[in-house]
């Protein structure tokens, strides 16, 4: 009786099938590519562009404006509220239209300090606001170095 074969006169199969090793290693390179781009950590901004065309809305948004004078204006309608930082998120917080959509639109004046702007968005957070929309106006054709 030789090497490799039984007492059934069957050879026994020596060499290793790699097919199966083969679709596997492919499932988990492809799951790779595809969790890859999800575990970066960091912060999500979306840039704006330069010229981009206005968003059509088919219903009015909530917004909330803040002045340069630090002053919180909260509505969309022609009577905005005036509140204050702890009566923003308290609103947001029992407003129904907020816990629908979850949505709201921050127009804040330029000359404000970045820090207030994000104390104000991180209450807004709080509040349980997840897509917050920035509005800004457009930029018209102007000289470069000009109008900032």
């Amino acid at each position: 009786m030789s090497i490799g074969t039984s007492g059934s006169g069957r050879q026994t199969l020596t060499e290793i099938n790699v097919t199966p090793l083969v679709d596997v290693m492919l499932v988990l390179l492809i799951i790779f590519m595809v969790t890859a781009p999800l575990i970066q950590q960091g912060v999500e901004v979306a840039l704006p562009q330069v010229k981009a065309q206005p968003v059509k809305a088919d219903e009015q948004k909530l917004v909330l404006s803040i002045k340069s004078d630090r002053s919180l204006w909260l509505g969309s309608g022609e009577k905005p509220a005036r509140l204050t930082l702890a009566e923003l998120e308290e609103k947001l917080k029992t407003s129904a239209r907020v816990a629908k959509d979850r949505e709201l639109f921050l127009m804040a004046d330029r000359s404000l300090p970045y820090g207030y702007v994000v104390e104000v968005m991180a209450a807004v957070q709080r509040a349980g606001v997840t897509n917050m929309g920035m509005i800004t106006d457009p930029i018209s054709d102007r000289p470069e170095g000009r109008g900032q």
